[in-house]
């Protein structure tokens, strides 16, 4: 196995989003010895045959940086592993890799949870998820765990950035063309885009002339219109805090944890930002409901949580977790 500069066992560290990958080589002191990022990590798109292939350039180059072939360990944190049979289809090609002596894998929500919880442990807690989608995990006492398979609307699932654009466009339509409440949103959204109007727009992303994947940048318009006090926008926003409270409170009492004072990690992009009309609702609506819990915004990048995940396993001493949190505090 590769080893750091102080002699202890290296870990690989991986943390592949839907929009980008990194990858992490860490030594048993906490330095990190290799770092990649890379594109983002489909299987449902491409395959997890090819997705783990694509992946391999980066973990290649990463240990290539820190001078080693292998590891003891590899901690990945995959978006799109969802379900147990892709955790363990995922596992069974990263292993045949021959990166580490040991792999494990987790859906990327564990990268945020894990980056939000005390070194020392408990390692009790739930996390969610708000970026691109919304996802939501949680660690009980005994290891035990509460999931959502998070897939879309036929898992029940409502909200993220994706969505909030959808929605935003969808009540922005309305506003114009008369079927609903008359709305900022309707003038804001192809302003934008520096169009006049509703049905420009509409009309530019149906022919291509906007590409789908900008339709993000709607989001921080839609956060804007709502600060402004706009009822339609504050509506949208107030279900998406309504979303992550209720994920978290489920996950909570899925594992015991509501009446205990345990960390809720909100994350991802869209949480990550403090939009305070959203942050304000979702810390209101969670002392609600779990008034003991203690939410803890974390602007650190996931792959702090694969790494520290991975250091779990080497019985890794506390200042390598100081020295690991300190490198990736000022990372963007």
């Amino acid at each position: 196995m590769g080893l750091s500069g102080n002699g202890g066992p290296a870990v690989l560290a991986v943390d592949a989003g839907n929009s980008k990958t990194d990858v992490a080589v860490v030594g048993a002191d906490g330095s990190v010895l290799g770092a990649v990022r890379g594109g983002g990590f489909r299987p449902p798109a491409v395959g997890a045959a090819r997705a783990v292939a694509g992946l391999a350039a980066l973990v290649d180059e990463a240990l290539a940086r820190a001078g080693t072939g292998r590891v003891a360990h590899l901690s990945a944190c995959l978006a799109n592993a969802d379900l147990p049979v892709e955790e363990e289809r995922l596992t069974e090609l990263l292993t045949a890799r021959g990166w580490a002596d040991t792999v494990t894998v987790a859906n990327d929500t564990f990268a945020l949870l894990r980056a939000g919880l005390p070194d020392g442990g408990p390692h009790t807690g739930v996390a969610v998820v708000c970026g691109a989608g919304i996802n939501c995990s949680g660690l009980g006492p005994g290891g035990r765990t509460a999931r959502f398979p998070a897939i879309g609307r036929i898992s029940g699932d409502w909200g993220g950035g994706g969505h909030l654009a959808e929605e935003a466009l969808w009540w922005a339509a309305r506003a114009d063309d008369g079927r609903g409440a008359p709305s900022a949103l309707a003038d804001r959204l192809p302003a934008h885009f520096g169009l006049p109007a509703m049905p420009a727009l509409i009309e530019a992303l149906h022919l291509g002339g906007i590409p789908a994947g900008r339709r993000h940048e709607l989001v921080p318009v839609l956060f804007a219109v709502a600060a402004e006090g706009d009822e339609v926008a504050r509506a949208i926003v107030a279900r998406q805090a309504e979303e992550v409270v209720l994920m978290a409170a489920v996950a909570l009492r899925r594992l015991g944890l509501l009446d205990e004072p345990v960390p809720v990690v909100l994350g991802g992009g869209v949480l990550a930002a403090r939009h305070p009309v959203l942050h304000d609702a979702v810390v209101a609506l969670l002392a609600e409901r779990a008034p003991k819990a203690v939410p803890r915004v974390v602007t650190a990048p996931p792959v702090l949580g694969a790494a520290l995940l991975a250091l779990d396993t080497t019985g890794a001493p506390a200042a390598a977790y100081a020295r690991l949190r300190a490198h990736y505090a000022g990372t963007p």
